[in-house]
């Protein structure tokens, strides 16, 4: 159903990924220009697929494992946006073109937390109608 609270943690991650990345700013250049997720077509495409997947899992509220394997998927998306963020940001030297990382480099990071208690959900709800199963 889609009241079970790993709907409302697909939800957050959909609001996460789709919609903060274009308020937040990921970095600010060395000019002071802030780089937010639309000007980066790579990111810009990684969120929303993240979030498109959120949804995706959210909709499939009735198969529980399509809905676990929608939800691993999308965290194997955030960890690559975050090793692209990581390597954005270390592999420049000195200054060259990143100055400040922003807040928006942590929108991966909270997404793969509220993904891993919406997956631990999904199993508690499995394992509870498997045990429903084993009394008929």
């Amino acid at each position: 159903m889609i009241q079970r609270i790993q709907s409302f943690y697909l939800l957050i991650v959909a609001i996460l990924t789709g919609v903060l990345p274009f308020f937040f700013n990921l970095w600010i250049n060395i000019d002071g220009v802030e780089v937010f997720a639309d000007n980066e077509m790579i990111v810009s495409i990684a969120m929303y697929m993240s979030a498109i997947l959120a949804i995706w899992s959210i909709v499939q509220f009735k198969n529980r494992k399509t809905q676990f394997v929608i939800n691993r998927l999308n965290m194997i998306l955030n960890v690559f946006l975050l090793g692209f963020f990581v390597y954005r940001s270390l592999n420049l030297s000195g200054e060259a073109l990143v100055s400040e990382k922003g807040i928006g480099m942590l929108i991966p990071v909270f997404s793969i937390i509220f993904l891993v208690l919406a997956n631990r959900a999904i199993k508690k709800d499995e394992d509870l109608v498997k045990s429903v199963d084993r009394l008929r």
